[in-house]
């Protein structure tokens, strides 16, 4: 990408988005095209592909998604694989209509099967079944991963995407009823310690075991591999399965390689952000998959790997909480 590039961040509010305009912009890029929702509804197919007709964007970070953790996955299936799969359908076929140079389509590391062998590699993509709470939007994005695919060997194409593993930082959603483990734990912790209570429930036993990376390692990632020149980058587009006989998706994990129980995760947010009190686990509530590590071994091959430790990004992202519960 030159300097100057068009470049699209659909979704650039949210947790993904946002890190990709914070590197954007920090690396010099003056031309980035964004819309809020009330601006651009990516579920209208319309609207959508009137919107890329007038501002030819060269390049696509598609981010925008409709997110959550498994209190919201549970309550609201339909929302999360329709709403997902539209945004999805329209902003990569009006890509493909005006022809884009490339994009990068963000998912999620819960397109792999539930019980898919760690670390889990690209080819263990529609290997198994998958994990029951989340099956709705990890269908949507394995839709996505095969639009992506499919536009690639019809049109010839180059769309890839990318599978980050768990994220979070700034701009996260610290809403309790939906959001996921981190943001959620953040603000646990730290409404007990300025009630001073003397007990934090966690949800599950605290026995899976989870890889989180920090929102701005992830958009570096992905700006790297934006970058990457023509033969590598064409390289990870995928391939015919019907004339090669591979299992080829245009697909690369983005992630740290190692993680941690849920039980190690809690006492390191208790510890930054300085609560005293006991943690208690609600066996209760659900654990989702027992494991979920990233084999990032293809990344690192290309020349990158993370740049921040979880217990720097997680005083970071407590910070950050901080900030906006201070500001609002």
């Amino acid at each position: 990408m030159d300097k100057s590039s068009r470049i699209y961040v659909a979704g650039h509010r949210g947790l993904v988005g946002s890190a990709l305009m914070r590197n954007l912009q920090a690396d010099s890029y003056t031309n980035l095209i964004t819309h809020t929702h009330r601006e651009l509804d990516l579920t209208d197919s319309a609207a959508t592909l009137q919107f890329f007709e007038q501002e030819k964007p060269d390049y696509v970070f598609l981010a925008a998604a409709k997110v959550g953790g498994i209190l919201a996955n549970n309550n609201y299936p339909a929302e999360f694989i329709h709403q997902n799969i539209m945004i999805e359908a329209n902003a990569i076929h009006a890509a493909y209509k005006t022809g884009v140079k490339r994009l990068l389509f963000l998912g999620s590391s819960c397109i792999y099967p539930k019980l898919a062998p760690q670390p889990l590699k690209e080819t263990s993509l529609l290997t198994g079944p998958l994990e029951p709470t989340n099956r709705p939007y990890a269908l949507a994005k394995i839709a996505g991963i095969e639009m992506c695919w499919s536009y690639n060997r019809q049109y010839g194409t180059k769309f890839l995407s990318v599978m980050p593993t768990n994220l979070y930082g700034p701009e996260d959603n610290f809403d309790l009823d939906s959001s996921h483990v981190i943001p959620a734990l953040i603000r646990k912790f730290h409404d007990a310690k300025e009630k001073g209570a003397s007990e934090v429930v966690v949800w599950g036993t605290g026995t899976p075991k989870r890889e989180f990376m920090y929102s701005d390692d992830m958009a570096q990632a992905c700006v790297f591999l934006m970058n990457l020149n023509d033969v590598t980058f064409n390289g990870l587009l995928g391939s015919d399965e019907s004339v090669t006989g591979h299992f080829d998706p245009p697909l690369i994990n983005i992630g740290t390689g190692t993680d941690l129980t849920i039980q190690e995760l809690a006492n390191l947010i208790k510890k930054v952000i300085g609560f005293k009190g006991e943690i208690v686990f609600d066996t209760s509530k659900p654990d989702g998959t027992p494991r979920k590590v990233m084999d990032v071994s293809h990344l690192h091959s290309l020349g990158w790997k993370v740049k921040v430790g979880l217990e720097e990004g997680l005083s970071q992202a407590y910070e950050s909480y901080r900030m906006m519960r201070n500001a609002g």
